[in-house]
């Protein structure tokens, strides 16, 4: 289930609605868990976990949260700068940069975090769990770890700063 919300300037992207009950004195006590992606579609990417017992109260509070810790993903037009390789906890992600025109190639949660980042070009592979929520939190560490371009300065001719001195020998007259 993934559906998609555009506001003023971020697309929000809900990866997964979990109903999540408990069992308490007086019965069942019964609530929702919702995970969100928020991107601005130019770099910035965050993620969101909310829990309350009514659906769109957690879609708030994911979608808030999300907005309150983006980052920034370092891009070279529109991919990652270099390919990389992550595991956290039993989720393992490899990205890889891809030529313009190829498009996102990723599962589900990869897929849903890299266009919220505006990335358009992007190679992946999810290797460990099957699980939305450590997915995405996995692609989120691998972007917090990609390395900006650095960027090269052009070489600079060299110039000879000319002596005068040197170049026009002035003998002076020996005093005898």
């Amino acid at each position: 289930m993934e559906e998609s919300f555009q506001t003023e300037e971020f697309t929000e992207k809900i990866i997964q609605v979990s109903r999540v009950s408990k069992k308490t004195k007086g019965g069942n006590k019964i609530g929702f868990s919702v995970l969100a992606v928020v991107g601005d579609g130019n770099g910035r990417v965050g993620v969101g976990l909310g829990k309350s017992p009514e659906v769109q109260t957690s879609i708030r509070k994911a979608v808030s949260y999300a907005k309150k810790h983006l980052i920034t993903v370092p891009m070279k037009r529109k991919t990652i700068t270099h390919p990389i390789s992550i595991k956290l906890g039993a989720a393992k992600i490899m990205l890889k940069p891809a030529a313009p025109g190829t498009g996102v190639i990723a599962g589900g949660s990869v897929r849903a975090v890299a266009e919220a980042a505006g990335i358009h070009d992007i190679l992946s592979k999810v290797l460990g769990t099957s699980n939305k929520a450590s997915n995405v939190y996995a692609t989120l560490e691998a972007f917090k770890s990609l390395r900006p371009l650095k960027v090269r300065e052009p070489k600079q001719q060299k110039t000879e700063v000319l002596d005068v001195e040197k170049k026009a020998k002035v003998k002076k007259p020996e005093e005898k």
